[in-house]
């Protein structure tokens, strides 16, 4: 049987099936996030490490104003998160071509974003959080990065939740009239986590949280399912460091460059990482090895 092809498009940029896997910078104007060197305050160095992404390779770069790690208490009021945003944001737009995605579940702090010169929401509730959100990206015509979240615990293993859980939020986004061609899905690694408890598994001890994650890189082919190209977070998240003993997010490229080859080879189309250059060699590696 035929395979369905996969196709869609962030602000103009095509991606899924016959395009090239699309690499996203990611950069934090958030003191609070969980890799401290990846923050950048002033509007220049925000600019120079924008300009830094694009000539690696970046096809979008994502800014996000707030921590939204499920782990971190790193609660920042409104007005803050927007004003971090409308800095990098013009800082970015000024200094180079490619779209910005806003990086917030906040449909106020992306009215924000949109105004100042972004086009891509990335919304890790997957638009559970703010029920203007889904309107929003609609009127704007904005594209969207829609996260599985759940607002109520499910049975089953990691891609069933996760399946379920994005169905749900394709269903909130086509209610609102956003196109299908312009929303991207994720399925959400290291925000399915409690610690000491498992998520769907059998038992905690047997299936802690890191080993969740790895089922999900696993399984992204059942990703397909849903109709839209995929996207995934690695960089140097918890989970690496926990199989590893990494404690320092500083130290875990190497495990985020093996995960993304191997998300990549399982099928998905759009990375977002911290470290352009590095995982965009991982990236073409992949396909290679995928296509042969």
């Amino acid at each position: 049987m035929t395979k369905r092809l996969v196709h869609g498009e962030l602000a103009g940029i095509k991606l899924g099936d016959g395009y090239p896997v699309r690499v996203m910078g990611t950069i934090n104007v958030s003191p609070e996030s969980f890799y401290k060197r990846s923050v950048k305050t002033s509007p220049e160095s925000v600019a120079e490490l924008a300009v830094a992404m694009v000539k690696e390779g970046a096809d979008i770069i994502d800014v996000g104003g707030i921590s939204t790690a499920p782990y971190l208490a790193t609660e920042v009021p409104l007005e803050e998160e927007t004003r971090r945003l409308t800095v990098a944001i013009s800082a970015i737009r000024d200094a180079v071509k490619v779209p910005i995605s806003v990086d917030t579940p906040r449909s106020l702090a992306a009215k924000t974003a949109l105004g100042v010169g972004a086009s891509i929401v990335n919304d890790v509730s997957g638009l559970k959080h703010d029920e203007r959100m889904a309107e929003l990206i609609a009127k704007h015509g904005a594209s969207a990065i829609l996260m599985a979240h759940e607002t109520r615990h499910r049975a089953g293993g990691p891609m069933k939740r996760i399946l379920a859980a994005l169905k749900e939020t394709l269903d909130l986004g086509a209610k609102a009239g956003i196109p299908e061609g312009r929303v991207v899905i994720d399925p959400g690694l290291g925000f399915f986590r409690r610690e000491g408890r498992g998520f769907g598994f059998s038992s905690a001890k047997e299936h802690p949280w890191y080993a969740w994650d790895c089922a999900v890189i696993r399984e992204l082919g059942r990703l397909r399912s849903l109709g839209r190209p995929s996207c995934i977070s690695i960089s140097r998240k918890s989970f690496i460091g926990k199989i590893l003993g990494l404690e320092k997010p500083e130290e875990r490229l190497v495990g985020s460059l093996a995960s993304t080859a191997i998300a990549v080879f399982n099928g998905v189309h759009l990375v977002r990482t911290h470290d352009v250059g590095a995982t965009i060699q991982a990236v073409r590696m992949a396909e290679s090895i995928r296509r042969l």
